[in-house]
């Protein structure tokens, strides 16, 4: 199949390669033209514009930054929707909040091709071995078009019902996320003013109820104060943002993730912006 795919940051790399190496026609596109240089070499086409790779594609999938990035790869002047016609598939696989993938479905499906919000759960690794989940909603037919080009990015995949329940449910993860990272931080910085190992604290917690992969996989950095970039710290902080904001406009308290999201703008106070969501560990010692 003839695939585009806008975005070739952490996430986007993998996702993008993973097609490649499925045996589909990938044209790139990446506001960083030069990211685009790599894939080239790899056989992959390279877009001038989102306008010109979505018009020469059958399905175009589309991983951004933010809200705003989103919206203006998709709405601007050479946009993903001025190349969008009947026969043409977007699928928006960023983490927005409900509005933005809601006014990005809008302008899409106005020039008669068809939208799905897809925003995945998973970082970098999970993106390079297609592992990832992705949390879809929109055009049904759409959905199951696409389902074997998610599987091959993907382990599991499940479809929401109408735009904007991907996104609030991507929100609603993540914002789970950032707290359980957080309390990790806070609870290895106790252990160690106690005089307690922090690799038996990650021990016990491996043998109980609270055993998770997140734990085992952050835990040692944290333990070591070393923080590779997964999943970005001021992206995470972005989720909590949007989340706190979903909050308000559902009259839903959410005391712990409002905490949460201040440890994390203390973080990238201290200029841990790009380093992984995990770093948030600095800004929890005291």
């Amino acid at each position: 199949m003839k695939i585009g795919f806008l975005g070739l940051g952490i996430m986007g790399c993998g996702m993008a390669r993973n097609l490649m190496k499925a045996g589909h026609e990938v044209t790139v596109w990446n506001r960083t033209a030069a990211k685009c240089t790599a894939f080239a070499k790899e056989g992959a086409r390279v877009g001038a514009t989102p306008r010109e790779v979505v018009a020469a594609n059958e399905v175009t999938f589309a991983m951004l930054a933010d809200p705003a990035a989103a919206r203006a790869v998709c709405l601007g002047p050479d946009g993903a929707a001025a190349g969008a016609a009947a026969g043409h598939d977007y699928v928006d696989v960023s983490t927005v909040d409900a509005a933005t993938a809601q006014a990005v479905a809008a302008a899409v499906t106005a020039t008669g091709a068809r939208f799905l919000e897809a925003p995945v759960s998973g970082t970098k690794k999970p993106a390079e071995d297609g592992t990832l989940i992705f949390l879809t909603g929109g055009d049904a037919a759409l959905y199951e078009k696409v389902g074997p080009l998610l599987d091959v990015m993907g382990k599991k995949r499940v479809f929401l019902g109408a735009v904007g329940q991907g996104a609030r449910m991507k929100l609603v993860v993540n914002m789970i996320m950032g707290t359980m990272i957080t309390a990790l931080g806070e609870g290895i910085a106790l252990a160690s003013k106690s005089g307690l190992e922090g690799a038996a604290l990650l021990d016990v917690l491996a043998a109980g109820a609270m055993a998770c992969p997140m734990f085992a996989g952050k835990g040692p950095g944290i333990l070591a104060d070393s923080f590779p970039t997964a999943f970005p710290l001021k992206h995470q902080q972005k989720d909590l943002r949007l989340a706190v904001a979903l909050g308000d406009e559902l009259h839903q308290p959410l005391a712990v993730a409002a905490a949460v999201n201040e440890a994390y703008k203390r973080a990238i106070a201290m200029g841990l912006a790009d380093a992984d969501m995990s770093a948030v560990a600095r800004a929890v010692r005291g």
